[in-house]
C-alpha cells in the first residue's frame, strides 16, 4: 500500500486577487490617461518655461601649478636649502579658500559692491538678454524696469553699518542719479564721475547708461558675507593625483565679473606665496643686520689688543708649530660660528628633536672636542707665545666671523631678490561661452518625467482613496442579492448638470423614462420591474420602500423611473417622497412642495389634495411637503400607517423613497410598513463595509432587504474603487 504525501492546496484565490490587483492598477492608469497626459504636459511646459526664463550661469576656470622649489638661487647651496618649502595640494587649496586671499580679491574687484538692474518679474531677464542693440531699450510701459542695454559701474560705495547687506534703490534722473532707502526717501543725489557724500554714505558712479527713472538695486555687502558668497561659488581641485596642478573654477551670471574675480584670486594667491617664500630670508637678514655692528666692534677691539701687545713686546712672531695650531683653531672657530648661524635658523623651523637639528648638535660637539684638544696643546707653549696666539686667534676669528656675516648678508639679499615663489599661473581665467546652468534639455526631460510620475501618482492615489464597490460580485460574495445593475445615464447626468448650473427650482423633462425611454438605464429598470414582479408575489403588500446607505446614490432616480416604467406597463402607481428633510423628487415630476406628505400627516391637507397626477399616465406623485420640525415623529404616527393602507388598496404599486439608513431612522419606520425593501448603492461610491452596515441596520429592526440595486455603473478598465459620504452631518465609523 503506497502513501501519497499531503501537498498543501494552492491558494488560487490569493493568486487571483493578486492578478486582479495588477489589472486594477493598469485599469486605473488607463482610466486616468488624460489626467496623466494633462499633468505631464503642464509639467513639460513649466520645465521648458523655466529653462528659457532662468538666468543663465557661466563658469570661468584658471590653472595654477604648485611645485617644490628652493628659495633664492641654486648656487647658494645650503642657504637655498634652508629656505626651501613644499606644500601639499590640500594645504594650498585651503590657503586659496582662506579669508585672507578671498578678502583681498574682493577688495581688488569691488565684489562687495553689488549692483543689478531691476527687471520685470519672470520675463524681464529673458527680454533683456535678447536685447542686442548697443543703445538702451525703449519702454513705453513699466519705465522703472530695465529692459536691456543698461550699464552701471560703481567704483566706490561706503555706507554706515546699519545699511550693510541692505538693498537700496538707485534711480536714474535727467542729471544723474539718486539713492533711495526702503521707504523711498532720498539718501544721496549725485552725478556720474563725481563723488557724492551725504548721510554717512559715499558713492562714486563712474559709468552710467540708462533711461531716466530706471531703477537699480545696489547693496554694500559686509566683508564676511561677501567672502562666504565667493567661497560658495568658488571651487578648487587638484587635477590628477599629486600633480601639483590646481584648477580654480567660479560660477556666476556675469561672464566678465567672474573672470576678473577669478584672476584676482589667482594673483592674490601668487603674491602671498612670493611673500611667504621671501619672509624667511627677510627675518634672517634682519637678524644678521642686528649682529653686524656688534661683530664689527669685536673685530676692532681684537685688532687693537693685538697691536698693543706687539708694541709692548716689540713685535713677537709666532713659530711654525704655533702658527699651525692657530690656523686650526681659527678654522674650528669658523665652523662653530657657521653652525651657530645655522642653528639659529633651524630653531625657527624645527624643534631640537628633529633629525636635522640633532645632526647639527652632534657636529657641534665634535668640533668642540677638537677645540679642547688644541687648547691643551696651547697651554704647553711659553707664556709669550700663548698670549700672542690668543690675541691673534681672537683677531682672526673675529675677522672671519665678520666676513662670514657680510657674505651671509649678501647671500640673503640675493635670495630675497631672486624669490619668485613656487606657484605660477599656467592659464588665466577664461569664461566659457556656453552657460553651465540651466541645462535646458535636461530640465525639460526631467520636468516631463516628473510630471508623468506625478500624474501616475495622483491617479493611483485617487484610486486607492476610492473604496467604493465597482464589481457587483462583491455584494454576492457577502450574501447580498443584486437585483439589477443600472448603467450610468449620460443623458440624465447632462440634465442634472444643467439643472445645477441654472439653480432653478424646477426643470422640465427630468424624468428619464419619459424623455428618453430607450436609455440603457431604463432598459435595466425594466429588468428590475420583472424581477420585482416575482419577488413581490410572497410580499405582505404592494408597497416598495427604496433606501440606501448614504446620500447621492440615486434613490430618487431609481424610485421615479421605476414607477414610470411600471405605470407605462399599465399599472396604477403612486410614488411617495418620504424624505421629509431633503427630498427633491418634486423637481423630477415638476411639482411644488407646498403640500405633501408632511402636511397630510399633520392634518393640514387631505389625501386628494396631496396626490398629484404626473406627465406619465397611471402615475401619481405625493411630494414631501414643507420640512417639518419632527419628521420621525410624523412617520411614527398612526396616520402614516393608515395612509399606506389606504393607498395600497387604491393603487397597484406604491413606491416610497426614503432617506439614507445610516443617517436617520426614518427608513426603518417606512420599511416596517412596506412589504418589500430595496437598497440602492452607487458605483464606486459606497464601500462594501458601508453597505453591510446598512443591511445590518435594517435587520436589527426586523426588516429584510430583498436586495441591492447597483446604480450608475460605468465601464471602467479597473475593477475596484473607494469613496466617502456625508448626509445631515452624519459620519459613519465602522
Amino acid at each position: 500500500m503506497t502513501q501519497q504525501a499531503n501537498t498543501p492546496p494552492v491558494n488560487t484565490s490569493q493568486t487571483q486577487e493578486d492578478e486582479i490587483d495588477l489589472g486594477r492598477l493598469l485599469g486605473l492608469l488607463l482610466e486616468g490617461k488624460w489626467i496623466i497626459i494633462a499633468i505631464t504636459f503642464v509639467a513639460a511646459v513649466l520645465g521648458v518655461s523655466y529653462a528659457l526664463l532662468a538666468t543663465p550661469e557661466y563658469k570661468a576656470n584658471a590653472l595654477l601649478q604648485v611645485e617644490e622649489k628652493s628659495g633664492g638661487m641654486a648656487a647658494l647651496g645650503d642657504m637655498g636649502e634652508m629656505f626651501s618649502q613644499s606644500s601639499n595640494a590640500e594645504a594650498e587649496i585651503n590657503i586659496i579658500s582662506s579669508r585672507h586671499i578671498l578678502g583681498a580679491a574682493i577688495d581688488e574687484v569691488k565684489r562687495d559692491i553689488q549692483v543689478a538692474p531691476k527687471r520685470f518679474p519672470i520675463v524681464g531677464g529673458f527680454v533683456a538678454r535678447r536685447h542686442s542693440e548697443p543703445q538702451v531699450a525703449d519702454a513705453s510701459l513699466f519705465t522703472s524696469y530695465a529692459w536691456g542695454g543698461e550699464q552701471i559701474n560703481v567704483s566706490q560705495f561706503n555706507v554706515p553699518n546699519s545699511l550693510l547687506d541692505k538693498g537700496l534703490t538707485l534711480r536714474t534722473t535727467e542729471q544723474g542719479f539718486e539713492l533711495l532707502d526702503e521707504d523711498e526717501e532720498v539718501l544721496v543725489e549725485g552725478e556720474p564721475n563725481q563723488l557724492a557724500n551725504n548721510n554717512g554714505i559715499t558713492i562714486l558712479v563712474t559709468d552710467l547708461q540708462a533711461r531716466p527713472n530706471t531703477e537699480f538695486t545696489i547693496t554694500k555687502v559686509s566683508t564676511l558675507r561677501a567672502i562666504n558668497s565667493l567661497n560658495s561659488a568658488l571651487s578648487v581641485s587638484e587635477k590628477g593625483k599629486a600633480s601639483g596642478i590646481l584648477e580654480l573654477a567660479l560660477t556666476g551670471t556675469d561672464q566678465k565679473d567672474i573672470a576678473n574675480t577669478l584672476n584676482a584670486v589667482a594673483q592674490q594667491y601668487l603674491l602671498q606665496n612670493v611673500r611667504r617664500q621671501s619672509a624667511e630670508a627677510e627675518k634672517s637678514l634682519e637678524f644678521l643686520s642686528q649682529q653686524q655692528p656688534e661683530l664689527k666692534a669685536k673685530l676692532d677691539q681684537a685688532e687693537e689688543r693685538l697691536n698693543q701687545y706687539r708694541q709692548q713686546n716689540k713685535s713677537v712672531d709666532l713659530g711654525l708649530e704655533t702658527q699651525s695650531v692657530l690656523t686650526r683653531l681659527v678654522d674650528l672657530e669658523k665652523q662653530l660660528n657657521e653652525l651657530s648661524f645655522k642653528e639659529s635658523e633651524l630653531s625657527r623651523l624645527y624643534t631640537r628633536s628633529h633629525p636635522s637639528y640633532q645632526a647639527l648638535l652632534e657636529k657641534k660637539q665634535s668640533l668642540l672636542r677638537d677645540k679642547n684638544e688644541l687648547s691643551d696643546k696651547v697651554e704647553n707653549l711659553p707664556n709669550t707665545q700663548q698670549e700672542i696666539l690668543r690675541l691673534t686667534r681672537d683677531m682672526e676669528v673675529s675677522q672671519e666671523i665678520y666676513i662670514q656675516l657680510l657674505n651671509k648678508v649678501q647671500e640673503l639679499n640675493i635670495v630675497k631678490a631672486g624669490t619668485v615663489g613656487n606657484v605660477r599661473i599656467i592659464d588665466d581665467a577664461v569664461t566659457a561661452l556656453a552657460p553651465v546652468k540651466p541645462k535646458k534639455p535636461l530640465i525639460a526631460i526631467l520636468a516631463t518625467l516628473l510630471g508623468g510620475m506625478l500624474g501616475v501618482g495622483i491617479v493611483l492615489l485617487r484610486g486607492l482613496l476610492n473604496r467604493g464597490v465597482e464589481n457587483p460580485e462583491d455584494f454576492e460574495q457577502v450574501g447580498i442579492n443584486v437585483y439589477a445593475s443600472v448603467p450610468l445615464s449620460v443623458a440624465h447626468e447632462k440634465k442634472m448638470l444643467s439643472f445645477r448650473k441654472r439653480k432653478a427650482k424646477q426643470q422640465s423633462d427630468m424624468l428619464l423614462a419619459d424623455y428618453n425611454p430607450t436609455d440603457l438605464a431604463i432598459e435595466s429598470l425594466r429588468a428590475l420591474r420583472t424581477s420585482l414582479h416575482f419577488a413581490m408575489l410572497e410580499a405582505s403588500n404592494n408597497i416598495i420602500a427604496i433606501g440606501g446607505p448614504s446620500p447621492s446614490v440615486g434613490k430618487s432616480f431609481i424610485s421615479a423611473n421605476l414607477a414610470a416604467i411600471c405605470a407605462q406597463s399599465g399599472q396604477k402607481v403612486l410614488v411617495i417622497d418620504a424624505d421629509l428633510r431633503k427630498g427633491y423628487m418634486h423637481t423630477i415630476f415638476e411639482q411644488t412642495v407646498d403640500s405633501g406628505l408632511s402636511s397630510l400627516l399633520s392634518g393640514k391637507n387631505t389625501l386628494p389634495e396631496v396626490i398629484k397626477p404626473t406627465q406619465v399616465g397611471n402615475l401619481h406623485f405625493m411630494a414631501r411637503g414643507q420640512v417639518p420640525p419632527n419628521p420621525s415623529e410624523l412617520l411614527m404616527h398612526s396616520n402614516f400607517k393608515q395612509l399606506l393602507d389606504k393607498v395600497s388598496q387604491d393603487y397597484d404599486l406604491v413606491i416610497v423613497d426614503t432617506p439614507p439608513i445610516l443617517a436617520v431612522t426614518d427608513p426603518v419606520i417606512v420599511s416596517a410598513q412596506a412589504g418589500t425593501t430595496l437598497m440602492v448603492s452607487r458605483f464606486a461610491k459606497n464601500p462594501l463595509k458601508e453597505v453591510e452596515v446598512a443591511q445590518r441596520r435594517y435587520e436589527q429592526n426586523g426588516i429584510t432587504v430583498k436586495g441591492i440595486v447597483f446604480n450608475a455603473v460605468e465601464r471602467k478598465a479597473s475593477s475596484y474603487g473607494y469613496g466617502n459620504y456625508g448626509y445631515y452631518n452624519y459620519e459613519y465609523k465602522s
